[in-house]
């Protein structure tokens, strides 16, 4: 009996996120801040999906800006590649996800990003 339970919860469990992944939509972009922690600089960026742009020294490529279908203002995760300019080494490459940035973070000495929001319209 335990162990059906266990079995049930398990299964619903992983199910959970399929099912918010099937009620998400792509954005046309997405809504990024950079900080640059020596002057503590902020700027945000628009990018467009497939698209780059520039955060400080940082070479950001957007692939993909997903949100709740059911609420386009909800939490947002976007899939990201930087570089520090001008070189070919990926600093970073995931999912960030604006509600918990710190989850899945850029791990650099002088510049910080994340997402805000995903572009809707």
């Amino acid at each position: 009996m335990i162990r059906a339970l266990a079995v049930g919860l398990l299964l619903a469990a992983v199910s959970l996120p399929l099912q918010a992944q099937q009620d998400a939509q792509s954005g046309l972009g997405a809504v990024l801040r950079g900080l640059d922690k020596v002057n503590g600089r902020t700027v945000d960026v628009e990018i467009v999906t497939g698209g780059f742009g520039r955060v400080f020294g940082l070479s950001v490529e957007l692939a993909d800006c997903r949100y709740p279908a059911n609420n386009p203002t909800g939490d947002a995760f976007a899939f990201l590649t930087i570089r520090d300019s001008g070189q070919r080494d990926v600093r970073f490459q995931g999912w960030m996800i604006a509600s918990s940035p710190a989850l899945n973070a850029l791990d650099h000495s002088r510049y910080d990003v994340w997402v805000l929001r995903c572009i809707t319209s």
